[in-house]
């Protein structure tokens, strides 16, 4: 049987095609999709700047949908379930897997690659083991903001710096305004985050930042001083990749403070490193998650939360191109574009 996909074809180039519809394997189920997420990484494969994935490859990875097809050992979901999915397992066997790092794993595997289709289709088969069930109260659109909010909870989860007293988050599109939504669950109490874009600065303030700032306009680390009695930020996390991001983020953590990295930034930028030495700071890398942070995230929309605002478009499959072209070149006031079946 055939389905439609999107995949990209060439740079900066999506297309709808036919393919053929997955045949699941005696631990996979076979999901409907409803809702899919246009991510920060597709924009690096819709770029031609991904580390890894070349075209021809097919969108995505953040997605919900309805089990339509079980195989036969699968135990934990049934037909008309209605799920999100872990975007990736390891082989098990390796250091980083027996370690729960499974975002870790060399012989990882996540969609739109070779072995694993993305899932900008019609009909995804995922692994058992990756499956998440959906409460009834939770739209398509919650269930696939579980992906990106798995992102934000490794991210802030990572830091070892016990204080929660204030934490700067250096960039407010997707990820950076879900890490200020887990960083307010978790406790932190003076959240400062910086943008270039008003409307982003506008959505950090509505959900719950102490301050919002335009880096361009107002001094930053002059700010979380005046906020902080001069003592600067538990928490920097830098989610954009402005040349002089880096800087920042050093510039506003106290001694001892942390400063964690969850943008790909793919171009290399310059690095004033005397700070991180003369204050003791500590650097940290945020890889995507760890089952147990998409367990988390998927816990925390299952248990209420709402991130309703953030999807700011939602498109049909057969404007994917028009949906990118939004993310990537800022065309409308966006955080999250869906795409709906």
């Amino acid at each position: 049987m055939k389905m439609k996909a999107a995949l990209v074809t060439d740079l900066e180039k999506v297309s709808i095609e036919e393919i053929e519809r997955p045949r699941i394997k005696d631990d996979e189920v076979l999901i409907k999709a409803r809702t899919v997420g246009v991510c920060g990484s597709d924009l690096h494969l819709f770029r031609g700047t991904h580390a890894f994935r070349k075209p021809p490859a097919i969108l995505g990875h953040e997605i919900a949908g309805d089990v339509v097809e079980i195989g036969k050992n699968v135990r934990s979901v049934k037909v008309g379930d209605r799920v999100t999915v872990e975007p990736q397992y390891g082989c098990g066997e390796c250091e980083f897997c027996r370690q729960g790092l499974v975002n870790l794993c060399q012989k990882k595997v996540v969609p739109g690659t070779a072995k694993w289709i993305g899932v900008f289709v019609e009909y995804f088969n995922a692994p058992e083991k990756t499956v998440y069930k959906l409460n009834d109260a939770v739209g398509y659109p919650m269930g696939t903001m579980i992906e990106p909010l798995a992102v934000a909870v490794r991210a802030v989860r990572k830091a070892t710096v016990k204080e929660k007293d204030c934490l700067v988050i250096l960039g407010s599109g997707t990820i950076g305004l879900l890490c200020l939504v887990v960083a307010k669950h978790l406790g932190y109490e003076t959240v400062i985050c910086t943008d270039v874009a008003r409307f982003n600065l506008d959505m950090a303030i509505k959900h719950g930042a102490t301050r919002a700032i335009d880096p361009r306009e107002t001094d930053l680390a002059d700010t979380v001083r005046q906020l902080t009695n001069g003592k600067g930020a538990d928490l920097a996390l830098i989610a954009a990749g402005a040349p002089n991001i880096l800087d920042q983020a050093s510039a506003c953590v106290k001694k001892c403070g942390e400063i964690g990295v969850i943008a790909m930034i793919t171009e290399k930028i310059p690095f004033h490193s005397y700070q991180i030495v003369f204050n003791e700071q500590r650097m940290y890398g945020a890889m995507t998650y760890a089952t147990r942070d998409f367990r988390e995230a998927a816990e925390m929309v299952n248990g209420g939360l709402d991130l309703t605002d953030f999807v700011t478009q939602t498109l049909d499959l057969a404007h994917t191109q028009e949906g990118l072209d939004i993310l990537s070149r800022k065309k409308e006031n966006v955080v999250k574009v869906m795409v709906e079946f």
